[in-house]
């Protein structure tokens, strides 16, 4: 029963809390306590239900940290590949190669199916290569619009024709190519997944901004000498 003679559970609580010396003084009550176990019907002591507790306290423990060790080296591998997709830009001695490198490395390295590049404002060394083809004044202005990379269902965006399958593309990411945040884009990186869910809005986008920043550095050398 939850109260007896006025006193309540909570009273009965209260005094063994604050008066510590209580099973000190009365030690046979706690081999008399008997508790049903969570696990199962019996009966156990109220010693054994505290080393159930604890058990289980330390198996969600264990289950915790498994997971953050499980995290950490998912970032490690997603540190490498970004560093391995950095150092094949920085490698590429021919400068017409660059937007290639960057397509085929971020596909390889990050499992990507679709990729595409554009650059606008190239230099006219490079005017008659695929990724220095023209574009629509839409797609400038779109990219320069665009403070993070755009995640979505690929709504027949201009930019997906630029990848080598555009019709089995579901979801994408553009990805705009810039100087910095507050400079007109020049160019503009484009993903996609025949998922509908691979790219979606509420996903984060800080590692396509970092993949987008490295791209841009690279593909910069295209641009005339200021």
């Amino acid at each position: 029963m939850s109260q007896i003679q006025g006193i309540t559970e909570d009273d009965i609580a209260n005094y063994l809390v604050n008066t510590p010396g209580f099973f000190e003084r009365n030690a046979e009550l706690l081999g008399s306590i008997q508790l049903t176990s969570p696990h199962g019907h019996r009966a156990v002591s109220l010693q054994e239900r505290q080393m159930e507790l604890l058990r289980e306290k330390l198996k969600g423990m264990e289950l915790k940290v498994m997971e953050m060790i499980r995290h950490g080296q998912e970032n490690v591998a997603i540190a490498d590949r970004l560093h391995r997709f950095t150092r094949a830009i920085m490698l590429t001695s021919d400068m017409a190669d660059l937007p290639d490198v960057v397509v085929n490395e971020v596909m390889h390295r990050f499992m990507i199916p679709h990729a595409g590049i554009r650059v606008w404002g190239a230099a006219p060394a490079f005017a008659e290569q695929a990724f220095a083809q023209p574009v629509s004044d839409d797609v400038k202005t779109f990219a320069s619009s665009l403070s993070v990379p755009y995640c979505g269902v690929n709504s027949g965006f201009e930019a997906v024709k630029w990848v080598e399958d555009p019709s089995s593309v579901m979801s994408t990411a553009l990805i705009p190519l810039r100087h910095g945040a507050a400079d007109a884009a020049f160019g503009m990186l484009v993903l996609g997944s025949p998922d509908p869910t691979r790219y979606s809005a509420d996903m984060g986008t800080e590692f396509l901004m970092r993949v987008g920043e490295i791209a841009s550095a690279g593909v910069s050398r295209l641009l005339p000498a200021a």
